[in-house]
């Protein structure tokens, strides 16, 4: 009677396999989390409802975006997240661009012929496909007024 019940070996299996399947699955989880994409699209919106002339920064822990008129997508190895904007479209640009450079602080008067020169190039922006491409490690939004041309242009 110093054997075992034959019950246990079955038992034994199952908490084996069991243990397994929960340790696979533990080991497959993303240790990053994923981008806070409702955070930066929260900054974009700050800025562009604002009645002035302004600026903000926003860090980014994605490494690729795909920005939009209308949405932003964060992509890094914890999964992806999309936001919309609620105060848009916006302008999307980057950072070598002319766009860029008004994002970045400088004058539309010293980039731009006209402000018929800086509409035309924001809606050229915003009538461009979104496609997912390395993002930098922070976001730049900046409302300009130029006379009637009222912008928000964000670079990544």
């Amino acid at each position: 009677m110093l054997d075992a019940p034959l019950d246990s070996l079955y038992t034994w299996t199952a908490l084996s396999v069991a243990a397994t399947v929960l340790l696979g699955t533990v080991v497959g989880l993303p240790t990053t989390p994923a981008p806070d994409a409702s955070g930066v699209a929260d900054t974009v919106d700050g800025v562009a409802v604002a009645e002035y002339d302004t600026t903000a920064e926003q860090p980014l822990t994605a490494d690729s975006v795909r920005l939009g008129p209308k949405r932003i997508g964060l992509r890094n190895d914890g999964g992806t997240a999309h936001a919309t904007f609620a105060f848009g479209p916006i302008t999307p640009a980057t950072p070598d661009s002319p766009l860029g450079s008004v994002a970045m602080g400088a004058n539309p008067t010293a980039v731009f012929d006209s402000p018929a020169d800086f509409a035309a190039a924001a809606d050229a922006a915003r009538h461009r496909k979104a496609t997912w491409r390395s993002a930098a490690e922070s976001l730049v939004v900046r409302h300009v007024t130029w006379e009637e041309t009222d912008v928000t242009v964000v670079v990544v």
